[in-house]
C-alpha cells in the first residue's frame, strides 16, 4: 500500500470520527503510526467517552472505505 493510499485512507477515518465525535480537533486527530493509544486517550479525554466504544468507532473508520 503506498504512502499516498494510507494518508487518504486515514484522511477518511478523520472525518468520520470527526461526525461521531464532534468535540475532536484537527489536533485530536494527529495520528502518527504506532500510536494509536495516544490517539484513543485523546478522543476519551476530550469526549468522557468509554475506552472501548472509542476504540469500536478508531477501528470501525480505519477500515471503511467512502
Amino acid at each position: 500500500m503506498s504512502t499516498l493510499t494510507v494518508k487518504g485512507s486515514w484522511n477518511i477515518a478523520k472525518g468520520k470520527l470527526k461526525q461521531k465525535f464532534a468535540r475532536l480537533t484537527d489536533n485530536d486527530l494527529q495520528f502518527i503510526a504506532g500510536k494509536e493509544d495516544e490517539l484513543i486517550g485523546r478522543i476519551q479525554k476530550r469526549t468522557g467517552q468509554a475506552k472501548q466504544g472509542i476504540e469500536q468507532a478508531v477501528s470501525e473508520c480505519r477500515n471503511c472505505r467512502r
